[in-house]
């Protein structure tokens, strides 16, 4: 039995995208600037100094999915940007304000991957090809 059909392999995930720099740098950055900006929300809001609260950190976890099933991959826009939706209303919500409270922060605190963010932030989102039906 290979390794792949092992019981073990259902539980592996099959991707992670947002986490292989050398193959999806794009990615990589979107999941770095959403980390820092959820570092920061938390710290200055819920007083977390060492890792994220449970709430801030289910949304991380959950964001870090969305980055993973990315439909756009690597040329992925700015959600701002972005003609599909992926978060359901009640992250879409919690994320808002996240990055509406650590945005304006990002500057002092991390001011490369905030100029990054504003130079991504021009990349049009290109449209989906819908599949040819029978």
């Amino acid at each position: 039995m290979s390794e792949i059909d092992s019981p073990q392999a259902a539980t592996i995930p099959r991707t992670r995208r947002a986490h292989d720099r050398s193959r999806y740098p794009r990615l990589a950055r979107e999941l770095a600037t959403i980390r820092a900006m959820v570092r920061i929300h938390c710290h200055d809001r819920h007083g977390q100094y060492a890792g994220l609260c449970t709430n801030c950190q289910r949304l991380m976890d959950y964001a870090t999915r969305r980055l993973d099933r990315c439909v756009f991959g690597n040329d992925k826009p700015t959600c701002a940007n972005c003609k599909v939706h992926c978060y359901n209303a009640e992250m879409r919500e919690e994320i808002r304000a996240v990055m509406r409270y650590a945005g304006p922060r990002m500057i002092w605190r991390h001011p490369v991957l905030a100029l990054r963010h504003v130079i991504d932030g021009g990349r049009e989102a290109r449209e989906l090809r819908r599949k040819q039906g029978p």
